[in-house]
């Protein structure tokens, strides 16, 4: 695959007005959330349920792409026509997750680093065939009393460029991702210090392992208060922080940036993602890259029964598409 071709797949992975659904929860994740609705864990109702949100009718108006996990990439509808078939035919491109998860950084306790380099070069070579045009990789960086070390930062960062530069090799778009993790009692300017030197180590990581930031996608978390901070930042300060950070720390060649929910909840993952779209124009489209707050809604709904409620749970996904993908233009309305 061309640069050319990196390039056009990173374009319309953030075309206006759409964003990207993530669907890549691993097994041990999905239990957790099938667990709490009630729904025993299987391969079968794993399958059915990922057929139901990548199924939904005109999912593409406002999503341009999925990622997938490793068993949903290989799974048919209950037709038997392969996910990655359905979802190229409805103009919605296939993602796949392929980092193995954070493990404990050796010598920084309680901090970690992601795992998955081993063996990447092969495993993107098989995904490319299966149809994936663009990969996800997630670092996870905690906020402390003494973290994170500038050590974790680095060896997350490093992580995620050599991964990058192995799906450019592979001719797959990368998502890199570097999530600062909600969880603590950080105010929002603790926040903002970190998401800056994080994003600041993961682009000279990026440059220097020769990745094309033209084929390249940014999957950041907000800047926002720790979700046990007396003190919540409104919409508006998450807004500007967030927008101030990313124009101090991002280079403006890059195609776009599409947000993790990360914790936030459906209606204020959208309003922050709007208020943002209203401060521009930015040198990079602002858009969306959600699971829980894409999913929750439909998840309930389904899980109560899952013949009779498969076509409003699938109401309920083209609604929330809808009301990200305006909130991506900064056209989103809370209803009265």
């Amino acid at each position: 695959m061309s640069i050319e071709d990196l390039e056009s797949i990173a374009q319309a992975m953030v075309a206006p007005g759409k964003g990207i659904i993530a669907i890549d929860e691993s097994n041990s994740t999905i239990k957790k959330r099938f667990d709490a609705v009630g729904v025993a864990d299987s391969e079968e109702h794993r399958r059915a349920y990922r057929e139901m949100l990548l199924t939904t009718p005109r999912l593409s108006d406002h999503i341009s792409g999925a990622i997938l996990y490793d068993e949903t990439i290989r799974q048919s509808t209950k037709a038997g026509v392969p996910f990655t078939k359905v979802m190229m035919d409805a103009g919605i491109l296939p993602g796949i997750k392929v980092d193995k998860g954070p493990q404990p950084l050796a010598g920084f306790p309680g901090e970690v680093v992601t795992e998955g380099l081993d063996g990447l070069r092969q495993r993107l070579s098989e995904y490319a065939r299966l149809g994936a045009k663009f990969a996800k990789w997630r670092a996870v960086i905690s906020i402390g009393e003494d973290s994170p070390s500038g050590t974790c930062i680095e060896a997350n960062c490093h992580a995620l460029a050599r991964y990058a530069a192995l799906c450019q090799e592979a001719g797959i778009v990368p998502m890199v991702e570097p999530e600062i993790l909600m969880d603590g009692d950080h105010d929002i300017e603790v926040c903002y210090d970190v998401t800056e030197a994080t994003l600041r180590s993961l682009f000279g990581s990026l440059y220097e392992q020769n990745v094309l930031l033209e084929g390249t996608i940014l999957k950041p978390s907000m800047v926002i208060s720790g979700k046990s901070c007396p003190q919540q930042a409104s919409v508006d300060e998450v807004a500007e922080a967030t927008v101030r950070c990313l124009k101090a720390a991002v280079p403006a060649s890059l195609p776009g940036i599409v947000f993790l929910s990360g914790g936030q909840s459906d209606e204020q993952a959208t309003a922050n993602l709007n208020a943002m779209n209203q401060i521009g124009p930015h040198p990079w489209p602002l858009s969306f890259s959600y699971g829980r707050a894409m999913q929750q809604a439909a998840l309930k709904l389904w899980a109560k029964d899952m013949k009779a409620n498969f076509a409003e749970a699938q109401k309920t996904v083209a609604l929330r598409a809808k009301e990200n993908g305006l909130a991506a233009l900064g056209q989103w309305q809370k209803a009265a």
